[in-house]
């Protein structure tokens, strides 16, 4: 235990209480079926990466077999994130689109068991060709991008989901198998790309195949006998599952694109054609080495490991946690520093499954200003009969190290308090790929180490420093705010580090019709207590904002203050950018900050340059009043009603019971066709107002999943072809 006089030093206090006393989403200690896959994991030393082009491109019950069924180091690289796809679930597109679809992508992996990776690529948008593709991504900077990743992960294997052909269908599609292709070629080589071995070593794959379509395959006349074949249906009696109802589940992860799959029982066979390397005849796997005998002295790690498999009981692990001790140990020895610190990090989990060892720590906020103090509550728990000493415990930015040299009895919960202090020139938790302006096809990354990864690391973090049979085990935990919801039950959120201010403008765009004034609303948010300063907006010139400045005081964290200000446009055309700022003593904020908050996803904070477009036109308006039915979102009526218009949403009793005679032209949102059921049975009465002469326009919808085929006044079908050149000459054929 420790003394008073002790804990008074270190400013921190212990307590021990039984386990029944729960603590907030504590670190999950994986069960005893994972827990056996994990010790089988420790012996198989190989990885395979999946190559594709976009978020949902992935095929998520090979990555399930190989990961979970195979044991392998799994990953998946999507060169974008998403952010030119559509949005079924909220208003988020472009960049906060990309930031939610990366996080469908972590909640699938954290179901189908594989690793996440992106390049700097942008999701344009639906692109016709490769060329145009690389035109706008870079192919050479992207290409860098692959390689980076192929050298970091060291896969055996490298899989395309697509085959560098027009009928991959999608320029983005056919441009991740040319540069997967290529990256394989010759990311052995160090003369290519040598800037990035100051941090890898070359590697080279033994082999990259296409997981074929088989009626492409049968397009082709291709002997399918003749190609090595999965069976990605079968079931893992552990898991209780296949591998395709784990993908069923990954899958329906990707709810923005409308993706909620439902499992695929029985056989389902893959194929796959070789593109480059060593051919496989009979199986994938065929020819690499798996084990331990890669690493000069590994076979002992071997040995001791298999013997801690075959002597594990799932009503008892704790009984082999000597002999993982002992493999760790053995493992600390070895030269290799690529594998080695991957299985260290494993076999540390399962040590900590097999004691039952959870630990968490959380912050007394979600969030904190640069310089502001945050309080740091550190749970751990040992729920097994093996002794483990407590040494230390540290968190990020904490100056002391907290020494504590206290057991860990069995099922004793310890808590330990402390304070930390941000420092005053910390970062925003800005996601890293958005801390610089972009273009239209590529982030701006220029940390080499940050390139692949999927988000942000944990801003804080706290290690645990444990001692077991006279070795260091150092557990962590990111930290997170956690609080009871009296529905939800416990909502934990990671904590993050803010502006002391935040300036929210209420559009992000503003059209002038003509040279009158409009008045700019923005919202101020409090991110510290007591923090007051003036808000100013900068335009140009030709430009003029009353008044020029205004003071401000937000006495209480979270509190909000609306502001609003008068723009005055030139005369003639103008297309210009405004950006407003606080100024706080000697600080300078001027960012806004946005949340995304969907329930199956963490919630994400961006904060974006606070901002706006202020757009000058000469528009003469032919119609003026405009009924608008919504679909899954978008800003559309905001923009129609700066251009003047009168805009009103309609709901489903308007549609049904109201006079739409009284509207110049309706317009439906994008994709309310693939969204909205009731639309089956209000159509008949919008295709009544058309033929009273009516106009409505109809927005966006997918081809597939529509709930009418009876969309206009005459029979049509809606293709997937798509004609996308921005540069394309747009001509009238009935300019009156």
């Amino acid at each position: 235990m420790i003394t008073k006089n002790k804990a008074h030093l270190l400013k921190v206090f212990v307590f021990l209480f039984v386990s029944n006393l729960s603590f907030a989403q504590s670190d999950q200690v994986i069960n005893s079926s994972n827990l056996k896959l994990s010790l089988d994991k420790l012996n198989v030393l190989g990885s395979v990466l999946y190559i594709a082009a976009h978020p949902d491109d992935e095929n998520n019950a090979l990555l399930a077999y190989f990961a979970k069924g195979k044991l392998l180091r799994t990953g998946y690289l999507s060169l974008t994130r998403g952010d030119g796809g559509q949005n079924l679930v909220g208003t988020e597109q472009g960049d906060m689109l990309g930031v939610l679809r990366t996080q469908e992508l972590l909640a699938a992996r954290r179901i189908d068991g594989a690793r996440q990776f992106f390049s700097r690529a942008i999701d344009f948008g639906f692109s016709k060709s490769a060329e145009e593709t690389l035109h706008f991504w870079g192919k050479e900077k992207i290409l860098s991008d692959v390689v980076w990743v192929i050298r970091k992960f060291r896969p055996d294997i490298i899989i395309t989901r697509f085959h560098g052909t027009k009928e991959d269908g999608h320029g983005n599609h056919i441009a991740s198998e040319i540069l997967a292709a290529e990256a394989f070629k010759i990311s052995g080589d160090s003369t290519k790309f040598p800037e990035q071995l100051k941090y890898v070593k070359p590697w080279k794959a033994k082999r990259i195949v296409w997981n074929a379509w088989p009626p492409v395959l049968e397009k082709h006349n291709v002997d399918i006998s003749k190609l090595v074949k999965i069976d990605v249906g079968t079931y893992n009696p552990l898991l209780g599952e296949s591998y395709t109802q784990i993908a069923a589940k990954a899958r329906s992860m990707h709810k923005t694109q409308g993706f909620g799959s439902s499992a695929k029982l029985g056989e389902s066979i893959n194929y796959f054609e070789p593109i480059d390397g060593r051919p496989a005849k009979q199986n994938l796997l065929e020819g690499l080495n798996l084990t331990w005998s890669r690493i000069e002295g590994g076979k002992k790690v071997s040995k001791i490991l298999k013997v801690a498999d075959e002597k594990f009981d799932p009503e008892n692990p704790s009984q082999i946690i000597p002999l993982l001790l002992e493999a760790y140990k053995e493992m600390k020895g070895l030269k290799d520093n690529y594998w080695v610190p991957i299985k260290e990090k494993e076999i540390l989990n399962v040590i900590r499954a097999c004691a039952g060892i959870s630990i968490e720590s959380s912050s007394s906020d979600y969030s904190a200003a640069p310089g502001e103090s945050v309080n740091i509550t550190a749970n751990i728990i040992n729920r097994s009969g093996f002794p483990f000493t407590l040494k230390q415990i540290k968190t990020t930015y904490q100056k002391d190290t907290q020494n504590l040299n206290t057991q860990l009895s069995d099922n004793k919960l310890i808590t330990v308090n402390s304070t930390i202090q941000i420092p005053a020139n910390a970062k925003y938790s800005q996601p890293y790929w958005l801390q610089e302006p972009h273009g239209l096809g590529d982030y701006v990354v220029k940390d080499q180490r940050l390139i692949g990864k999927p988000e942000n690391d944990p801003v804080l973090e706290t290690e645990f420093s444990v001692e077991a049979d006279k070795t260091i085990l150092i557990f962590s935990s990111p930290v997170f705010y956690r609080r009871t919801d009296p529905v939800q039950g416990l909502v934990a959120r990671t904590f993050i580090i803010v502006p002391p201010v935040a300036i929210n403008i209420e559009n992000k765009d503003y059209l002038f019709p003509n040279d009158k004034l409009k008045e700019l609303n923005l919202n101020l948010i409090a991110n510290s207590n007591n923090v007051s300063g003036k808000i100013k907006l900068n335009v140009p010139d030709n430009w003029k904002v009353e008044p020029p400045q205004k003071e401000f005081k937000l006495l209480h964290k979270g509190d909000e203050l609306p502001l609003t200000f008068k723009v005055y446009p030139p005369k003639t055309s103008s297309d210009v950018k405004l950006t407003a700022e606080a100024v706080i003593g000697d600080k300078i904020v001027s960012q806004g900050m946005v949340t995304i908050n969907h329930s199956y996803v963490p919630i994400q904070t961006l904060f974006p340059p606070s901002q706006a477009r202020l757009i000058r036109l000469d528009i003469e308006k032919v119609v003026n009043n405009i009924g608008y039915i919504m679909g899954p979102g978008d800003d559309i009526p905001i923009n129609l009603k700066e251009l003047g218009y009168n805009v009103t949403l309609l709901n489903h009793k308007e549609i049904e019971n109201g006079n739409l005679s009284k509207y110049d032209a309706i317009i439906t949102g994008i994709r309310l066709y693939n969204t909205d059921p009731q639309m089956e049975f209000e159509q008949p009465k919008l295709l009544k107002y058309v033929k009273n002469g009516g106009t409505l326009i109809v927005q966006y919808n997918k081809d597939f999943g529509l709930v009418t085929d009876k969309i206009g006044p005459y029979p049509f079908h809606i293709s997937r072809k798509r004609v996308t050149n921005e540069d394309s000459k747009v001509t009238f054929l009935a300019p009156n």
